[in-house]
């Protein structure tokens, strides 16, 4: 592997795990920075309000958080709480609320400790989730009525699907953070993440806006563009994004064709189904003429973990 890609290699991937709209690419590295800095701070009224009766988030309730689900009240400091959630789960017990949280689903794998159990993270039921006597859920989908069925039963529900902006990442793990009394520790949080990706984005050598990249999703090409979190997370680097000119409706996630990236010879490539699907650089060289490529050549190659690179 070409040297010159070691430091964008290791912030990349450490941006892109530590969690995939903002502009299509055309702005420096510098301004995406400085914008991304800046979300810490910005709200935006659908998304990311949060209200308590005190000044305190730590140590006040009832405290309102307006998830996606809606206005969600919770009276009192939960004890037995359920995440439907591997993001939940992770910020959970990264703000502290770990001795909080009765039951986790079987995809929420990390950290070690989380009490896992059999409730399924694509089919949740309310009869098993409500089996834990949970006084908060976070989900991270609702299939049609689990939201209304526990609602129903009284148990607060805290709805986060997948952001699509860092932005509102941060602003979930802060709801997170005010819904369970660690407001303190979720802005401790997106303080010390924002200041580790920019650190890691400024340790980058001079031309990298000359590179080009392709991120796989799946071996039928799907990809993401700049428009898209992931696509966000690496515009600091400067990097060009090759599926960014044939995402004509904007979509963010285009399917691309084997010509079209061949063609385009990315001279970075990263890989997020290696764990679904088992795509390597060894993977890559076998698909019809793409042992020609820039990258493949060069060994250019990064293998993410997209169990990891799924979460925000």
């Amino acid at each position: 592997m070409n040297k010159r890609f070691v430091p964008l290699i290791v912030a990349v991937a450490l941006f892109t795990s530590a969690c995939a709209s903002s502009g299509s690419g055309g702005g420096t590295p510098r301004d995406t920075l400085t914008t991304v800095s800046s979300e810490v701070t910005t709200t935006t009224e659908a998304a990311q309000e949060i209200t308590t009766t005190t000044e305190s988030v730590d140590d006040g309730f009832p405290v309102t958080i307006n998830a996606t689900n809606g206005r969600v009240t919770i009276e009192t400091r939960p004890e037995r709480i359920v995440s439907i959630s591997p993001t939940s789960t992770e910020i959970l017990f990264a703000i502290g609320a770990g001795d909080q949280v009765t039951a986790v689903d079987s995809m929420s794998d990390y950290p070690e400790n989380v009490p896992v159990t059999e409730l399924s993270a694509f089919t949740p039921s309310i009869e098993a989730i409500a089996s834990y006597d949970p006084d908060l859920v976070f989900l991270s989908f609702d299939p049609g009525d689990i939201v209304a069925g526990l609602e129903a039963i009284g148990v607060p529900v805290i709805l986060h699907g997948t952001a699509s902006t860092v932005s509102d990442a941060y602003a979930q793990w802060e709801q997170v953070g005010a819904a369970t009394g660690h407001g303190d520790a979720a802005a401790t949080l997106v303080a010390a993440t924002t200041a580790n990706m920019l650190s890691a984005f400024a340790s980058l050598p001079e031309g990298s806006d000359s590179i080009t990249y392709y991120f796989e999703l799946d071996p039928t090409f799907y990809s993401v563009t700049s428009l898209s979190f992931v696509g966000e997370l690496i515009a600091p680097s400067g990097m060009k994004n090759i599926a960014d000119p044939a995402d004509l409706d904007g979509f963010g996630y285009p399917q691309l064709t084997a010509e079209y990236i061949v063609d385009s010879d990315p001279r970075l490539i990263f890989l997020a189904d290696t764990k679904c699907c088992g795509e390597s650089l060894d993977t890559l060289v076998e698909r019809p003429g793409w042992d020609t490529m820039t990258a493949v050549t060069q060994g250019n190659v990064v293998e993410l973990d997209d169990d990891i690179a799924s979460r925000w």
